[in-house]
């Protein structure tokens, strides 16, 4: 019985993926609980299939694929932050025009070529097939982010809920704003050879959520958000190995899961407060 429980761990195609769910779990995790507080969840939706043109592109010009969905990506929220605050149109609506947009450029681009690269890992991800190389880029840059996003995570949050009053305390509002663009998408190159486009908006908005829904301090929902996306994210590979399912799907799965059962009590701590207020008044 504890062999067959131990098995996943036993092929080394099955540890990558359990090691680069580790390397992946905290910088989309902590940076979930930003976008959730900013109002951002369709930002992470929109960069992620925006890198796409970003990548065949690179793939034609014989760069490292990840340069161009970094490129991609910052040109996308770089572009829907400026038309949100130089026309009447609003950000979500700017968003889903540049992001589809991008994304439709990114398909003809892909179906014109010949390539011997596969879309569907691209667009979904393949974490059983992950190398040494993605590991690495992998390790980088969620170091690099779960770093800054820390040692910042004070002005950012003030720069979320008070941009005004961030800026008379002498921060770089700019920055911050820009640097959290960076910080996403670098996150998502991050997650490419894990799960892939289309689901990494997943690891970048619901592990955040759920730790909305369970405490009430940041510096807890940081901590509950990362532990969250962690146990998802182990949790969906081990269970796809069994399942002989998609891990990258199994994970979003389990985190779904998760969100469903963390909004459910809320919903029943809201309904015995507001009972107990109402039993109170009479």
């Amino acid at each position: 019985m504890i062999d067959a429980l131990l098995l996943p761990f036993q092929f080394p195609f099955m540890q990558n993926a359990f090691l680069i769910s580790a390397l992946v779990a905290p910088p989309a995790a902590l940076l979930s609980c930003f976008l959730v507080l900013k109002g951002w969840a369709l930002m992470g939706d929109a960069v992620s299939h925006a890198t796409l043109p970003g990548i065949v592109l690179a793939w034609i010009l014989g760069l490292p694929l990840i340069v161009g969905a970094f490129a991609a990506g910052m040109f996308c929220a770089v572009a829907t932050g400026y038309l949100s605050h130089n026309s009447r149109v609003k950000e979500d609506t700017v968003m889903g025009v540049v992001f589809s947009g991008m994304f439709a450029v990114g398909i003809i681009l892909y179906t014109s070529i010949r390539t011997d690269q596969h879309l569907d890992h691209i667009l979904f991800g393949n974490m059983l097939g992950v190398g040494r190389a993605d590991l690495w880029t992998s390790g980088v840059i969620g170091i690099l982010v779960t770093g800054l996003l820390i040692l910042k995570w004070k002005d950012l949050l003030l720069h979320t809920f008070d941009p005004a009053q961030a800026k008379a305390s002498g921060l770089s509002t700019n920055i911050l704003h820009y640097g959290l663009l960076c910080a996403l998408s670098l996150t998502i190159v991050s997650t490419l050879s894990s799960t892939g486009l289309i689901l990494a908006v997943a690891l970048l908005v619901t592990p955040g959520a759920i730790a909305f829904l369970t405490v009430r301090s940041f510096g807890k929902m940081l901590v509950v958000s990362v532990i969250v996306c962690l146990v998802g994210m182990l949790a969906g590979s081990y269970a796809s190995f069994f399942l002989d399912s998609a891990p990258a799907a199994t994970i979003v799965l389990i985190l779904t899961a998760i969100f469903i059962a963390a909004l459910m009590r809320r919903l029943a701590i809201t309904r015995r407060t507001s009972r107990m207020a109402a039993d109170a008044l009479t």
